[in-house]
């Protein structure tokens, strides 16, 4: 399991220490790296100010209209499903879940590159996880978090 340090040991007091990030990786990646999963995650965590034990597992459409279904009562597969939990001593915990077939479906449809779809649903994972939210209808573009998500995008470009 990689982990990487969200700032320096012993700089500062007790109460705005980070603590340490870890990233679990499972699944098929498609053409996105494990490395390059982590480096995203851990970017938008570092640009939150925030540390979070997550993992992220990619799976297939089947599983993701699985786990759409108990979740949300919507009877077809997503492209990104994530959920905050409590961590050891309070600390941060998520599990996302990302599907790179429904992804695929998006970078066509946006014309965009199917890696930068994929980093693109891990960052708006991570902020799901850390309690940002977006409507459900057209205006989900414009909202803070969609903004928020982008500008990291582009900062690991």
């Amino acid at each position: 399991m990689p982990r990487t340090r969200t700032a320096e040991p012993g700089r500062g007091d007790a109460r705005t220490q980070r603590r340490e990030s870890v990233i679990a990786v499972s699944g098929r990646t498609w053409t996105l790296s494990r490395a390059a999963v982590v480096r995203a995650a851990v970017a938008t965590l570092a640009a939150e100010r925030r540390s979070a034990m997550l993992s992220v597992a990619f799976v297939g459409r089947d599983r993701m209209r699985q786990l759409n279904r108990t979740w949300k009562g919507i009877r077809a597969p997503t492209d990104v499903l994530a959920f905050a939990l409590g961590g050891p001593g309070g600390s941060l915990a998520g599990d996302i879940y990302i599907c790179p077939w429904m992804a695929a479906r998006n970078a066509r449809a946006l014309g965009v590159p199917l890696r930068q779809e994929l980093t693109r649903l891990v960052i708006h994972g991570v902020l799901h996880v850390l309690g940002y939210d977006h409507p459900e209808t057209n205006g989900r573009a414009a909202s803070p978090m969609w903004r928020r998500q982008e500008r990291y995008l582009r900062g690991l470009r």
